[in-house]
């Protein structure tokens, strides 16, 4: 790693930070928006820490100007967030109030210079809807093409899906996350179903004339002996590399697929797309344990062992391991060359505290400047790295875990909502600012 000079990045390099709906925006019964799998699921007791919602979030539905004041004030080059499907299309049926939403956040943004990338699913499914029904990918495409048609001339980088890995084996294998299902079966159906509404959305996106198409994976770096780590990587990782990028599952990963459901792996449509998303929190520490039950999220890992974390986790857990992206972005350079990459997401939660007016969250800074300086070496190598979003503008409703876990550069006090820009915002001004780091 860099320890002096300046590190400087690419001429038109992407700064940014992300968020996603159900997280942020609230008003979930407001202006005809529908239930979603995740307001079934908060509202479910003993699903999500503490009984949290999501039904007041962070109130971003009324408050997204003030928001997008604050991104002007950091001087990020864009913004990524999500639409919710259940505020355009509640119950199938098309809701023009809730697109009204996003094209006034659209215009909001573009007013202050700020580039708009939209994710059009982020776990928030209407509740009617089912990921292991094969007409879900349909209805997707369908939805895609409603969203695009309207905000199409202002937006021109697409995102398909957000981590259909979670959707898949957190939501319908150790059922942790909406809808609740433990099934591997059911996994496995899922996330085939998914890969097909991300090539059928990708489809009505081209022929809608999108500028970039993008599909966001969160990928997970494994450590440990070939004999225990190929599995993982297939389930984790090649799963959904391999039919994105390539237009098929790995033969090893089929092989392993068909032990628990019975697909057609063969009715996968393969659409090119113009960047990868890439989601990086932290690796697998894995090693061969006879006696292990193994990981209900990856189904048929039984005698692997997750090794605990090395060094001081983050407060969700997870190993601080910045040179993890930096392998990761070369492992992609090199396994699939000509694709360029998006970091879209990459932060850490802590215990951040306020005193005397602000947030000194030092931490979070120390883990935001090693990872900018693992893409930093990474580009350096012949990554084709195209920018980076921190996860996340706002403290938010971290799914299960309620709003215990706080990811965000700004603080929202949940009672007042008030919003706190924490050091590592006016730090990451200046990065923004110079291109680089010191």
């Amino acid at each position: 790693m860099p320890t002096s000079g300046i590190a400087d990045f690419p001429q038109g390099f992407v700064w940014g930070a992300a968020t996603a709906s159900y997280q942020i925006e609230g008003a979930v019964r407001e202006d005809g928006r529908g239930p979603s799998i995740w307001d079934v699921f908060s509202h479910t007791p003993g699903k999500v820490a503490d009984g949290h919602t999501g039904d007041v979030a962070c109130d971003h539905y009324h408050r997204y100007r003030e928001d997008v004041a604050i991104m002007e004030d950091l001087g990020l080059h864009a913004y990524r967030f999500s639409v919710s499907w259940p505020r355009v299309l509640p119950g199938g049926t098309f809701n023009a109030a809730g697109l009204d939403f996003y094209d006034r956040l659209v215009d909001e943004l573009l007013a202050r210079r700020i580039s708009p990338i939209a994710t059009l699913y982020h776990w928030d499914l209407p509740a009617e809807l089912d990921w292991r029904n094969p007409d879900t990918a349909a209805k997707f495409a369908d939805y895609t093409e409603i969203v695009h048609h309207r905000l199409g001339d202002r937006v021109a980088t697409w995102t398909t899906l957000n981590e259909p890995w979670v959707s898949a084996f957190v939501g319908y294998g150790s059922g942790r996350h909406a809808p609740g299902v433990s099934d591997p079966a059911a996994a496995f159906t899922a996330a085939h179903h998914l890969l097909r509404a991300h090539a059928l959305g990708t489809q009505v996106l081209r022929a809608g004339g999108a500028g970039e198409v993008s599909v966001t994976l969160n990928l997970l770096p494994t450590v440990g002996d070939p004999e225990v780590t190929t599995l993982i990587d297939g389930l984790a990782n090649r799963l959904f590399l391999d039919p994105v990028l390539r237009g098929t599952y790995p033969d090893d990963v089929r092989a392993h697929i068909a032990k628990f459901a019975d697909l057609d792996m063969d009715d996968l449509p393969f659409e090119p797309i113009d960047v990868l998303g890439v989601n990086y929190y932290t690796i697998a520490r894995l090693a061969a344990d006879p006696a292990s039950p193994g990981h209900e999220e990856y189904p048929g890992s039984e005698g692997i062992a997750w090794l605990p974390p090395h060094g001081v986790p983050t407060e969700m857990g997870w190993e601080v391991i910045p040179s993890g992206l930096e392998q990761l972005l070369l492992r992609l350079s090199r396994d699939y060359p000509g694709t360029p990459l998006m970091i879209t997401e990459n932060g850490a939660a802590y215990d951040d505290v306020v005193k005397d007016g602000r947030v000194a969250d030092t931490d979070r800074i120390a883990f935001l400047d090693g990872h900018f300086r693992a893409a930093h070496n990474a580009i350096q190598q012949g990554a084709d790295l195209r920018g980076y979003l921190v996860w996340s503008l706002l403290d938010n409703f971290e799914w299960a875990r309620g709003y215990h876990k706080r990811f965000g550069l700004v603080r929202v006090d949940y009672e007042s909502l008030e919003r706190l820009p924490k050091d590592s915002a006016h730090w990451y001004r200046e990065v923004i600012a110079r291109n680089g780091l010191d």
